[in-house]
């Protein structure tokens, strides 16, 4: 039986989690895939497959057959698995906090094996759904520093210089970068799946809780849907109200960094006919043969140029409001000083939103 003063609840497990304690998900790859706490590591107890059959067992023959299954088909392996946990510690004094989905069998029994062992070693109580709870509460009713949010057309190099910015120490929320999607039709190509709705929550919510209290951090405006993901309602709805820097550069300019970031020349031309045939309701039949020819005869330049005119600014130039910081920038500079001086101005402002 594990001793009740190692099981601590969710806000004991961050504060260590905080202080560099290793988290340990021992529950299945697929749960584990579909969200974690971030930056836990996966060492299951049981396969997806193991799980399965247990769970069936459960529904079948009991708690007791199950158990007793179980405990067959972990023993063998508890040795493997402890190893591998120990094989993630930074140090020898580091603490392990351990978790399943609600804080039951799988989590109690790793951790006594840690304990048995002679391994500092926590069980979170309440499991995985307790930070899920922790993540939605921190999104209905938490706060959040100032959000200062660059706003533009297509093209303009918004996501380059938040990570440009952010390489150079300034706050920075890199929402498409969380998503894994640029946010429009075109959005996924290249860049693989994107994470599960839990785990992007779970990340945003790190990244928030990470920036100082009564500070600021840059982030880029998006529709609510980032590719299938859905920004938290109302972290959605307070990037509406908060400052505006809009930012302008040439069509030139916009056409390179689209072609820079999407390489598309290192990619199947294939991979841009889905997305172009799913605007098409926009574009209409003969603009979307247009601009297929134009793939298919591989004139980039052409095809990008337009996309912008004929379908993307149309589409987000209603996204300029009207009380905005309008900024003309060089996306390519290594520096952004006209970026910098209007965010000095906006913060000695005081802010009433």
């Amino acid at each position: 039986m594990l001793n009740d003063t190692f099981i601590i609840d969710i806000d004991d497990a961050l504060r260590r989690r905080d202080n560099g304690a290793l988290f340990v998900d021992v529950r299945s790859p697929d749960e584990f895939t579909d969200g974690t706490i971030p930056g836990a590591v996966n060492v299951p107890i049981l396969t997806n497959e193991q799980r399965v059959e247990i769970g069936t067992l459960f529904k079948q023959k009991g708690p007791d057959a199950a158990r007793h299954r179980g405990m067959h088909l972990v023993a063998p392996h508890i040795p493997r698995m402890i190893e591998d946990i120990l094989s993630h510690r930074q140090s020898h004094r580091q603490p392990i906090v351990i978790f399943c989905w609600r804080g039951g069998l799988r989590s109690r029994a790793m951790t006594a094996f840690l304990q048995l062992a002679g391994y500092p070693a926590f069980q979170l109580r309440g499991g995985h759904k307790a930070f899920r709870r922790t993540v939605l509460d921190f999104f209905e009713q938490g706060s959040w520093a100032r959000m200062l949010v660059l706003r533009g057309l297509t093209g303009v190099g918004k996501t380059r210089i938040l990570q440009q910015v952010e390489q150079q120490g300034w706050p920075v929320i890199d929402l498409e970068g969380l998503a894994n999607h640029r946010g429009s039709a075109f959005g996924g190509v290249g860049l693989g799946n994107q994470p599960s709705q839990k785990t992007f929550e779970a990340l945003l919510w790190d990244k928030l809780r990470q920036l100082e209290s009564g500070g600021w951090a840059l982030t880029e405006g998006e529709s609510r849907h980032i590719g299938r993901l859905l920004l938290p309602l109302r972290f959605y709805q307070s990037l509406q109200t908060e400052t505006t820097l809009w930012l302008e550069t040439s069509m030139e300019n916009r056409v390179r960094i689209i072609l820079e970031d999407y390489q598309v020349d290192q990619l199947p031309m294939d991979a841009f006919i889905p997305p172009i045939e799913s605007i098409k309701c926009r574009l209409g039949s003969k603009e979307t043969e247009q601009m297929l020819e134009l793939l298919h005869h591989k004139q980039w330049q052409q095809l990008v140029s337009e996309l912008m005119v004929k379908y993307y600014d149309p589409l987000y130039r209603h996204t300029r409001p009207d009380d905005r910081v309008e900024l003309t920038i060089d996306p390519f500079a290594e520096q952004q000083p006209e970026l910098k001086q209007a965010i000095d101005r906006i913060l000695a402002t005081p802010n009433n939103g």
